[in-house]
């Protein structure tokens, strides 16, 4: 099994966005991607774990039972990318079914070293495939993949967990538009969406009471203290989940109980943050089954498969390039 890092330095992006956000107008805001540092990684873990969340769940059920039929609807020679891999543990059922018939190669791109390590660890043992980490934004690593493939092979881009509901809309159309830019006719992408479900689960699935997932979005504070030198008191945010009817979606906010002044000391700034002004920290859009297909068609896709989860409504949608 070969394991080749490829490392970029994101301190420097971190601070921008970091800075970027919390002086945005309206609504401070940091970018979810952050939120799995190696804590946060590890949380997230037993976020998934959690009988009030049962995404992750019902995304295993659907890979290990239909597993096989997927990548036997992409032909041809396969190389696999998947974009926010975590810990690996829901896509050996994919590299399984298709390192059957060959070797495979396994590209799991992160901007989390923790997450990478956590995938390399998960995914040892499969003696036929080769995994090559790349440490990088989603569509960097989708185009270093890309520049890698061989004449003639086809890419099967895994995009689980329904990570794409963590765009805003219409974002997620657009993100999915840029990833088809990259890809050629013909190669696949299995795109994980959440579906829409009563409004209380959710929020329990987001707000759980062991405050696993507070302690989750906290962090964000801990690791911007931690690498920017900041100065925030957690003891004076309180962790926030909403569902907004608009936009069909769940939100994580981190709640400012007071009037306080954070500073950034590597940034140089500081930020005033009012009595119960919020940062906006993830957004997790549900989609219907129908919204899936004419997202995807409007991206350049077209719907070749959909797997149902019933107990957690959850689809796998196999999409092919045009």
């Amino acid at each position: 099994m070969l394991i080749h890092p490829i490392v970029a330095d994101p301190v420097i992006d971190f601070a921008e966005d970091v800075c970027s956000g919390l002086c945005k107008p309206g609504q401070k805001e940091l970018p979810s991607k952050y939120l799995y540092d190696e804590i946060g990684s590890r949380l997230f873990e037993v976020i998934c774990a959690l009988p009030e969340y049962g995404l992750t769940r019902a995304d295993e059920r659907l890979l290990r039972k239909h597993a096989r039929e997927i990548v036997d609807r992409v032909r041809g020679e396969v190389v696999v990318a998947e974009l926010g891999s975590g810990s690996g543990k829901k896509t050996r059922w994919i590299l399984e079914a298709l390192s059957r018939h060959r070797p495979t190669s396994y590209y799991p791109i992160e901007i989390s070293a923790t997450a990478l390590a956590m995938c390399e660890r998960e995914l040892a043992d499969i003696d036929a495939v080769s995994i090559v980490g790349c440490e990088r934004e989603y569509l960097d690593g989708l185009l270093e993949v890309a520049a890698r493939r061989l004449r003639g092979q086809r890419m099967l881009v895994l995009f689980l967990g329904s990570t794409i509901g963590n765009f805003d809309r219409p974002a997620d159309v657009s993100f999915l538009r840029e990833m088809r830019l990259i890809l050629e006719p013909g190669d696949a992408l299995l795109l994980g969406t959440d579906l829409e479900k009563p409004v209380l689960q959710l929020i329990d699935a987001y707000d759980d009471p062991l405050g696993v997932t507070a302690a989750f979005n906290l962090n964000l504070l801990t690791r911007i203290n931690r690498e920017l030198n900041a100065d925030f008191n957690l003891a004076r945010f309180e962790h926030v989940s909403r569902f907004n009817p608009d936009t069909r979606s769940v939100e994580m906010h981190l709640r400012s109980t007071r009037h306080q002044i954070v500073t950034l000391g590597k940034a140089g700034i500081s930020v005033p943050i009012l009595e119960d002004e919020t940062i906006w920290t993830e957004t997790s859009h549900k989609y219907s089954l129908n919204e899936v297909v004419s997202m995807s068609e409007e991206a350049g896709f077209r719907c070749d498969a959909q797997w149902i989860d019933h107990e957690w409504p959850f689809a796998e949608n196999l999409l092919i390039a045009e």
